[in-house]
C-alpha cells in the first residue's frame, strides 16, 4: 500500500484554491492587465491629441498670403492710428483671463479648422470653414475707432467683410429681427470657461437692421495682416459705434432669430449692461462716466462723441426706438 507522508511545507487540500476561483483569478488578471493596457492607451492617446492640438495651436494662418487687403476709404479717423503693440496686448477676453495681458493664455487656442455655423430662420443654411468663407467675400480693410465701456479707445485697421454680405449669403425670413451670435466653447485651452460664475458661452446679439448697416463688419485680421488670437481671430465683429462688450471674439455660430438674445454682460448684470450699448457721453455706467475716453499708447484723454462718432451712420436706425434703454 502506498502511503503518502506530507513534507513540512505542504498544506491541506482543503486549503488550496478551488479551480472555479483559480480561473476566475485568472480572468481577473486577464482583464487587469487589459484595462492597465487600456489605460496606457488613453493615455497615449490624450498626449497624442494634446500634441496634435498643440500643434494646431502653432500651425500659421494659412490665409496670410490674402493680406494686406485693399483699404476702403469711406471711413475716415479723427486721430493717429493706435500703436499695434498696444492693440495686440491689451484686451478684454475673459475665456481667457480676467485681466487684460492674456496674450500668452490666448495662443492655445487653435484657429484651423474653424467653422461657422449658420442656422436658425435663413433659406441657407450651412456650415462654412472661415477660408472657404473668406473666398465668397469681398475684402477689404476699415479704420475704425474702438471704445471699450471701461473708457479706454484705441484706433485700428479692421482687415475682413462687411456683415450685410454674410447676411445676403445666408438669405434671411421675413420672421427674422435678429443676429444671435455665439463664440467658442473650448474649456481645455480657455481656462476662464471652467468657472461656473459665468453664462458661457459668450452671446452678443443684434437686429437684422444694424446688421445690415454699412458699418457692421466681420473681421478676419488688423495691421494688414490675419488677426491675433487674443483679438478673436479667425473671426469676430467690430461695431465701432457701440461698446466694445458688442464685439464678439471666435465666433463659431450665427443665428438669425425673431426673439431678441440676451447678451453675456446682460445675463451676469443687467442692471449695468443691456441689449444697445450704443456709445453715448451723456449716458454713465454705473461705474464709469462715458464723458471721456483715454487713448492706448499715451492715456490722452479725449471728448467721448455720441455714437462713438458715428452717428450720420447709424443714428437713423433708433429714430423710432426712444422708449428703448440704447445706451446702456
Amino acid at each position: 500500500m502506498f502511503i503518502k507522508v506530507k513534507r513540512g511545507w505542504e498544506i491541506p487540500e482543503s486549503l488550496a484554491t478551488p479551480e472555479h476561483v483559480f480561473f476566475n483569478r485568472r480572468k481577473f488578471l486577464t482583464t487587469g492587465a487589459a484595462i492597465g493596457a487600456m489605460t496606457i492607451l488613453s493615455a497615449c492617446d490624450q498626449k497624442q491629441e494634446a500634441q496634435a492640438q498643440a500643434e494646431a495651436s502653432a500651425a500659421p494662418d494659412p490665409s496670410a498670403s490674402l493680406y494686406p487687403f485693399k483699404r476702403n476709404e469711406t471711413y475716415t479717423l479723427d486721430r493717429d492710428i493706435t500703436d499695434e503693440q498696444w492693440a495686440a496686448t491689451y484686451n478684454n477676453y475673459y475665456e481667457f483671463s480676467s485681466g487684460k495681458r492674456l496674450v500668452d493664455e490666448a495662443q492655445a487656442l487653435p484657429i484651423r479648422p474653424w467653422t461657422l455655423t449658420i442656422d436658425g430662420l435663413v433659406a441657407k443654411p450651412m456650415q462654412i470653414g472661415i477660408d472657404d468663407l473668406m473666398k465668397k467675400m469681398p475684402l477689404e480693410e476699415r479704420l475704425y475707432r474702438h471704445r471699450c465701456v471701461e473708457t479706454w479707445s484705441m484706433a485700428v485697421p479692421w482687415s475682413g467683410f462687411a456683415l450685410k454680405e454674410l447676411v445676403k449669403l445666408a438669405e434671411p425670413k421675413a420672421e427674422a429681427k435678429y443676429l444671435r451670435l455665439e463664440t467658442f466653447m473650448n474649456p481645455e485651452v480657455a481656462g476662464e470657461q471652467k468657472s461656473p460664475f459665468y453664462p458661457w458661452p459668450y452671446i452678443e446679439g443684434l437686429t437684422v437692421e444694424e446688421a445690415m448697416n454699412d458699418l457692421a463688419f466681420m473681421v478676419t485680421g488688423m495691421y494688414g495682416k490675419p488677426a491675433p488670437k487674443q483679438n478673436g481671430a479667425p473671426l469676430r465683429i467690430a461695431l465701432p459705434w457701440k461698446y466694445g462688450f458688442k464685439s464678439g471674439k471666435a465666433l463659431v455660430k450665427i443665428t438669425f432669430t425673431d426673439e431678441r438674445p440676451v447678451n453675456f454682460w446682460q445675463a451676469l448684470q443687467s442692471s449695468e449692461y443691456g441689449f444697445w450699448a450704443n456709445v453715448n457721453p451723456e449716458v454713465p455706467h454705473p461705474r464709469w462716466s462715458q464723458a471721456t475716453e483715454r487713448m492706448l499708447g499715451n492715456d490722452e484723454p479725449r471728448p467721448t462723441l455720441l455714437y462713438n462718432g458715428y452717428a450720420d451712420f447709424v443714428a437713423p436706425l433708433y429714430a423710432n426706438l426712444q422708449g428703448e434703454k440704447l445706451f446702456m
